[in-house]
């Protein structure tokens, strides 16, 4: 009995599947509530992402057949506990690495903002806060998931620590998160970040994620007669390494931005400091210009086709039709490492938070980048642990920005 036949037989005890009409059956789903399937008995089709992709049969085909096979009055289906597949921990380095990380972010993204190059300042009077300065302070900020105001005895700690000129004010860090010119800057800062492991990783996922807003959009609907509102949220694309989970790549959009568009983009800031070996992405990224950037930097794409899919097309599309027809469980071997971006916005989001404070778009970007950016500093201080590197970041030559 295969692992889908196993959890087939426990989905049979659920009460909610039922026959719809003929052949077809709705089985619903465990993960989605009020989402589920519809099994085609005749057809031997379920409408899941995993038939789609193997095209062989599910744990909800399974389930149908057991429950047939129970009213028919065979015998009771009898449920299997499927061991639950764990990891091991190695306690006392996580244990030394929760307890130091703060201490080492801190010394980390000062060895960072160290590369940041100030504009000058042009005219009289008194010179701005340094830009490494600035920046220093909203990624602190954003760290201690603090309002800045609350967040402002953390950031004066680091000035006393040494690592901070002159701490700047939450009313000057507030300034520098509406400053366009800093959105490019923090994506510098969090692909020079990654490149410390650039040794380690060669297998990359690339997907999105939403973070949530406080900004509500209205508007008037002529056919209700009445205002309607929605909240408004952020977009964040990333690739990230598969080893170590490190964001090697990213971009922010609005809530409509596409996915299958950043994907070029993300691969060429990626291979500027990594060698890309392979790249797992979902059926939303797949197209053929993608295809054609994964391979065109050595790289192998592991993307699934749609239920509408056709062999013919270029010849990267062609490589992974055969890819997929021939050496299916291989294909799935390697697309599975795509789970490991699902875990990266997970982490992210659990340890600062699944939304932002700012109320302005260009600073909602900046601190999303800024979120972005400090899960990279826990996972070099792991790496610093785990893997004993050393990591040296070098100069970023910021954009100017105004005074």
């Amino acid at each position: 009995m295969d692992l889908r036949e196993e959890r087939g037989r426990l989905l049979s005890q659920d009460k909610r599947i039922k026959h719809v009409e003929g052949a077809m059956w709705f089985v619903p789903s465990q993960t989605e509530g009020g989402k589920g399937y519809l099994v085609n008995l005749l057809a031997v089709t379920c409408t899941c992402d995993d038939y789609e992709l193997r095209k062989g049969k599910c744990k909800h085909q399974w389930a149908v057949e057991f429950v047939r096979a129970a009213a028919e009055g065979a015998a009771p289906v009898e449920p299997i506990k499927v061991p639950r597949k764990t990891y091991p921990q190695n306690w006392p380095v996580y244990n030394a690495v929760q307890c130091k990380e703060k201490t080492m972010a801190q010394k980390l993204l000062r060895g960072l903002c160290d590369g940041i190059q100030s504009p000058p300042h042009p005219g009289r009077g008194p010179k701005p806060i340094p830009l490494a300065d600035a920046v220093y302070g909203m990624v602190m900020k954003v760290y201690t998931t603090f309002s800045g105001r609350r967040a402002t005895p953390d950031i004066k700690a680091c000035a006393d620590a040494g690592h901070l000129t002159r701490p700047p004010r939450y009313n000057t860090l507030f300034d520098y998160f509406e400053k366009p010119e800093l959105t490019p800057l923090l994506k510098l800062l969090i692909e020079e970040s990654a490149a410390p492991l650039a040794a380690i990783e060669t297998t990359f996922a690339v997907d999105s994620t939403g973070f949530g807003t406080s900004v509500y959009r209205r508007w008037f609907d002529h056919k209700y007669g009445r205002e309607m509102k929605e909240v408004t949220w952020l977009k964040a694309h990333a690739m990230v390494g598969t080893v170590t989970n490190v964001i090697t790549a990213a971009n922010v959009t609005d809530s409509s931005g596409a996915d299958s568009p950043e994907l070029p983009g993300l691969i060429a800031s990626t291979d500027r400091r990594f060698d890309i070996k392979e790249v797992s992405a979902d059926k939303a990224y797949l197209s053929h210009a993608n295809l054609a950037a994964v391979e065109n930097v050595g790289g192998v794409p592991y993307v699934p086709f749609k239920s509408n899919s056709r062999s013919d097309g270029p010849a990267a599309w062609r490589r992974l039709w055969a890819l997929c027809l021939l050496n299916q469980e291989d294909f799935l071997r390697h697309y599975h490492q795509r789970s490991n971006v699902e875990s990266t916005f997970s982490a992210v989001k659990r340890k600062f938070g699944p939304s932002v404070r700012s109320k302005n778009f260009t600073a909602q970007v900046n601190e999303v980048l800024c979120k972005l950016l400090c899960h990279n500093l826990s996972c070099l201080a792991r790496a610093m642990y785990e893997l004993g590197i050393s990591p040296v970041f070098e100069s970023v030559q910021a954009s100017e920005v105004a005074a």
